[in-house]
C-alpha cells in the first residue's frame, strides 16, 4: 500500500461521521449474542412478564432513536451555524469532534441492542441483557445531556478560534522544528548544484497540495543519489499538467508515478502540513465578523488574540526550512514554506482593511504588532514597522475626529478598556507601600 493510499484513508476516517456509527452496529449484533448465551447458560431469567418487557425494550429503542436523530440534526444545525456565522472552513473541524462521533455511535449502539433484545424476547426474560439495555438507555440520556452541552461551547467563537488556534500551533511546530538562535542569526543552508537542467514530473489530477510524504522522498532521493524538488507549497491549487517536481542531479531512474503518489491532492486545504490554512481561518473568521451584515469586532479581536500567540511561535523560529538531508549529511529534498512576511501580511492586512472603521480592532493590532517588536528578535522587526506605519495611516483615513485619532493609535490588548504600561509605570512603589 503506498503513503497516497494510507494517508487518504487516514484523513478520510478522520473527516468521516459514519464510520464509527456503522461499526457500533456490529458490535451491538456481537454484545447480545454474548449477553444472550450467557444468561441462558447461568439461567439467569428476570421477574418480568414477557410483555411488560417487551413494552420497556420498544420504548428504549422508540426513544434511542429519537435521540440518535436528534443529534443527526444538532451536527447539521452546527455545520449550518459555524458555516454562516464563522467560516465554511471550518466544518472538517465539526465533523472530526469527538462528541458528535461518540454520541452517535453509543446512541446507534445502544438502539440496535435494544431491538435485537425485543425480538430475543420469549416465554422469558434475560436479566443480564434487559440490565445492559437499562442502563444503556440511562447511559444515553447523560450523553445526550453532555453532547448538547459540548456542541453548543464549540459553536462559540472563542472555542472554535481557540480549537483552530491550538492546531495551528501543532502544525507550526512540526513544519518548523528549529528555533532561531539567541542573536537571530540563520544557520548555513546548502545549494543545489547546477549541473544541466533538471528533469520536471507533471501533476497528473487538479486539486490542492495537502499534504506530502517527506521520509518516503528523501528515502527515494537517497537511494538514486539526486535531489528531489517539490515545486507547488503546501496549500497551492495546481493543474493537470503543472510542474509537480524538479529532480537535480540525476535521478532518471526516479519513477514519475512513485513520485505523484508521494503528494496528496485535495479538494480544499487542511491543517496537516498547511501552517498557513490556521491563519486564513482565523483571518476569515475575523472578517465575517467585521463585515456590516454582522458587525462584531469583539469576535474580531478574539481572532487577533490568537493571531498574536501565532506569529509569536513564528518569530521564534527558523523558518529557512524545507531542506531535508540524508544520514549523511547530502542535501536531498527540497520545498516550499511561507516566510515570516506571507504570516505577518495574511494575519494583519485583511483585518486592518475591513475593521479600520473600529477603534476596538486598530488598537488590538497595534497592541499585537508593538508586543511582537518587543518580544521577537530585530531580523523580524521590519514588515512589523511597516504594518504599524500602514495602521497609522488607515486610521488617519477612517478617523478625522484628532481624539479618535489619538485613542486608535493606543495599544490595547483588550481592545478598549485594558490597561496600557503607563499605569503600571509605578507598581514597585506602590508594593513597596503597601508591604
Amino acid at each position: 500500500m503506498t503513503w497516497l493510499t494510507r494517508y487518504r484513508i487516514r484523513l478520510y476516517l478522520r473527516n468521516s461521521l459514519w464510520v464509527l456509527p456503522t461499526l457500533s452496529i456490529v458490535a451491538a449484533l456481537v454484545a447480545i449474542r454474548v449477553t444472550v448465551r450467557i444468561d441462558w447458560a447461568l439461567g439467569w431469567h428476570s421477574n418480568i412478564s414477557p410483555d411488560t418487557a417487551r413494552i420497556i425494550m420498544s420504548t428504549f429503542a422508540a426513544s434511542t432513536f429519537t435521540l440518535v436523530v436528534l443529534v443527526s440534526s444538532a451536527i447539521l444545525l452546527a455545520i449550518q451555524l459555524a458555516s454562516a456565522q464563522l467560516t465554511p472552513r471550518i466544518i472538517a473541524t465539526i465533523y472530526r469532534s469527538p462528541y458528535g462521533k461518540v454520541a452517535f455511535a453509543v446512541f446507534v449502539f445502544t438502539f440496535t441492542y435494544c431491538v435485537a433484545a425485543l425480538v430475543r424476547v420469549e416465554q422469558t426474560v434475560p436479566v443480564l441483557t434487559t440490565y445492559i439495555a437499562a442502563y444503556g438507555f440511562l447511559m444515553n440520556l447523560a450523553l445526550f445531556i453532555f453532547f448538547i452541552d459540548g456542541i453548543g461551547k464549540t459553536l462559540r467563537p472563542s472555542s472554535a478560534l481557540r480549537v483552530i488556534g491550538l492546531a495551528g500551533r501543532e502544525v507550526i511546530q512540526s513544519v518548523y522544528p528549529s528555533q532561531l538562535s539567541a542573536d537571530g542569526t540563520l544557520p548555513h543552508l546548502p545549494k543545489i548544484g547546477r549541473n544541466g537542467d533538471p528533469r520536471v514530473v507533471l501533476n497528473r489530477a487538479d486539486g490542492a497540495v495537502i499534504a506530502f510524504d517527506k521520509i518516503g522522498l528523501i528515502s527515494k532521493a537517497t537511494k538514486f543519489k539526486c535531489v528531489i524538488e517539490l515545486v507547488p507549497q503546501v496549500g497551492d491549487f495546481i493543474a493537470a499538467g503543472d510542474p509537480l517536481f524538479r529532480i537535480h542531479g540525476g535521478g532518471d531512474e526516479v519513477a514519475d508515478r512513485g513520485l505523484c503518489d508521494s503528494v496528496a491532492m485535495g479538494h480544499e486545504r487542511t491543517l496537516e502540513q498547511d501552517p498557513m490554512f490556521a491563519f486564513r481561518i482565523i483571518v476569515d473568521i475575523a472578517s465575517k465578523a467585521l463585515s456590516p451584515a454582522i458587525n462584531d469586532p469583539t469576535t474580531a479581536v478574539l481572532a487577533i488574540d490568537q493571531i498574536h500567540h501565532l506569529l509569536r511561535d513564528i518569530g521564534r523560529r527558523f523558518l529557512g526550512e524545507g531542506q531535508e538531508k540524508d544520514n549523511g549529511g547530502e542535501l536531498r529534498l527540497i520545498y516550499r514554506t511561507p516566510d515570516w512576511e506571507d504570516f505577518v501580511q495574511l494575519g494583519t492586512t485583511e483585518i486592518r482593511q475591513y475593521g479600520r472603521d473600529s477603534i476596538q480592532v486598530q488598537r488590538r493590532l497595534r497592541a499585537m504588532i508593538e508586543d511582537l517588536i518587543a518580544t521577537l528578535p530585530p531580523r523580524r522587526h521590519a514588515i512589523l514597522h511597516k504594518e504599524l506605519e500602514l495602521l497609522g495611516t488607515s486610521l488617519k483615513r477612517a478617523f478625522p475626529d484628532l481624539d479618535d485619532q489619538a485613542l486608535a493609535e493606543s495599544g490595547d490588548l483588550q481592545g478598549i478598556g485594558g490597561s496600557d504600561d503607563e499605569t503600571f509605570e509605578d507598581t514597585p512603589e506602590m508594593v513597596r507601600n503597601v508591604l
